[in-house]
């Protein structure tokens, strides 16, 4: 009888215990950041398209992060960044939704109340992303994204009463490549 008993207290601890740390575990926002793929350079054009590189990249993004299920897709409102997006968009279904760049603390905002515990991919500019590193709590692991940079690609992952975390990893062709741009923004 009392090792009956024992057996039943000490299955009791181990699931207690199980389900203790279950919902100790705060749920995870993570929030993927890319500047826009490469652009066209042709002179005069006020919102240029992207290249065959840039479509090249816009696809491997999308191949890249569609099996980390998104909830939400953001854009800033120009043709590259919407172009950059569009291959994701169609994988996942998702309409992306435009924010203010200038504006880094409410989209920050906005994402703590709207998509608290899911995933969401922004697509920027070079001299965006930074600032909304910034505005997501994390240091930005370089000084400036220059102009023939279209290959980072930020993991930020913010669980609440934490310090964010960052990571930093590329995709697609670095600088330099062909058809890369000297292009900013």
């Amino acid at each position: 009888m009392k090792t009956g008993l024992r057996q039943l207290l000490f299955s009791v601890v181990m699931v207690l215990a199980t389900c203790a740390s279950v919902v100790a575990r705060p749920p995870v926002t993570t929030i993927y950041l890319v500047r826009h793929a490469e652009k066209d350079l042709t002179p005069g054009l006020a919102d240029p398209p992207l290249t065959a590189a840039g479509e090249a990249r816009a696809q491997l993004l999308a191949r890249r992060l569609k099996g980390r299920h998104p909830a939400a897709l953001f854009t800033t409102d120009t043709r590259r960044t919407r172009a950059t997006l569009a291959p994701l968009a169609l994988t996942t279904g998702l309409t992306p939704l435009v924010y203010n760049a200038k504006e880094p603390a409410a989209l920050v905002a906005r994402l703590g109340q709207q998509y608290a515990g899911k995933t969401v991919v922004v697509v920027g500019h070079s001299n965006t992303l930074l600032p909304l590193l910034a505005a997501l709590g994390v240091v930005a692991p370089v000084a400036e994204i220059k102009e023939d940079e279209f290959d980072y690609l930020f993991k930020v992952e913010l669980r609440p009463g934490q310090a964010a975390k960052l990571a930093v990893s590329r995709y697609g062709a670095g600088p330099h490549a062909a058809g890369a741009s000297s292009g900013g923004r």
